[in-house]
């Protein structure tokens, strides 16, 4: 069974940091797609970051220069590092994972195009 496990949101005042992490086990990702996606009270879940199976890597435009993601294959994990986080950063957080390699920005960014999701980890930044 394919579980993705977020961890490390929590409070955090404007122009702070945080990194989250992702957990996969059941199967292995390294040949895949992985991505964040957030979502806000009452706002659809957005596309946030993704790394292809090449470590290709895709940013929405309001995070590009703040947030960096990485991935550990040999430990099946995803990160998020979050930098200069301001209050529009909150919400909860997603990890996400394709089972295949796709890899074109229009492809990605759209959530329902991943086959496995995290229970979401929330972030609040306070101003």
């Amino acid at each position: 069974q394919v579980q993705l496990v977020e961890s490390g949101g929590g409070l955090v005042q404007a122009g702070g940091s945080l990194r989250l992490s992702c957990a996969a086990s059941g199967r292995t990702f390294s040949g895949t797609t992985m991505g964040w996606f957030r979502q806000a009270p009452g706002k659809e879940r957005e596309f946030v970051a993704a790394m292809t199976w090449s470590r290709s890597t895709y940013y929405t435009d309001s995070v590009k220069g703040r947030f960096t993601i990485s991935r550990d294959s040999a430990k099946n994990m995803m990160y998020l590092q979050m930098n200069s986080l301001k209050p529009e950063d909150t919400a909860v957080y997603f990890c996400a994972a394709d089972r295949f390699a796709r890899t074109s920005y229009s492809y990605l960014s759209v959530a329902q195009n991943y086959d496995y999701w995290g229970q979401g980890t929330q972030v609040t930044v306070s101003s």
